[in-house]
């Protein structure tokens, strides 16, 4: 359903168990990142209306997000760390040319968003059927279902603002690029690393 080309490497759960506080740090940082691009996406391009419409919802739900990871956090005594670079999302970014139509920075956007939610929706499946902290593992069962409706949301507006075809030549372009950097991740503790 995702079209991923690399799945994620199952060991990276281990990862995960062994840094739980660093795991849910970097994840509220990774919904406080979607609620901005939500932000960006409203303040770039305002002429489209359906897209402000969704996009306004969006920054409720990710916001929402930020607060349940946060609550997670404080429930364990812990409090919340330091933001830190995303290597996946740096290397991502690195696919696409600068310059363009105002079209095509969209769709670019848009592709790229949905990349970031397909690989968190497969992200969060992993976690929710391996981690051995029942609790954990359900958070992310739910999670990983508005991460799949965040992925289609985004891809179905790239595929009607731009031209179908070229859309989704682009769209297997990048998964492909995606899944080359995905050989090098998977052994950090973090959401996409």
């Amino acid at each position: 359903m995702l079209g991923l080309k690399l799945p994620t490497d199952p060991r990276w759960v281990n990862i995960v168990e062994k840094n739980i506080e660093d795991i849910l740090t970097d994840h509220a940082f990774c919904e406080q990142k979607a609620a901005s691009t939500a932000i960006s996406l409203i303040v770039s391009f305002p002429e489209y209306s359906e897209l402000v419409t969704e996009m306004t919802a969006l920054v409720k739900e990710e916001i929402s997000h930020f607060k349940m990871v946060h609550d997670r956090i404080l429930e364990r005594g812990w409090t919340l760390g330091q933001d830190r670079k995303d290597d996946y999302v740096v290397q991502l970014l690195k696919f696409f040319p600068k310059g363009g139509s105002r079209t095509t920075q969209l769709v670019h956007r848009l592709l790229y968003a949905a990349l970031i939610e397909a690989r968190s929706c497969e992200r969060f499946r992993l976690l929710s059927e391996e981690l051995k902290d029942k609790d954990l593992a359900e958070f992310y069962r739910k999670l990983m279902v508005s991460e799949a409706n965040h992925y289609t949301m985004f891809l179905g507006f790239a595929r009607s603002y731009g031209n179908r075809k070229e859309v989704d030549e682009k769209w297997q372009q990048l998964l492909d690029y995606e899944a080359e950097i995905m050989k090098d991740l998977s052994k950090k503790k973090t959401i996409h690393g």
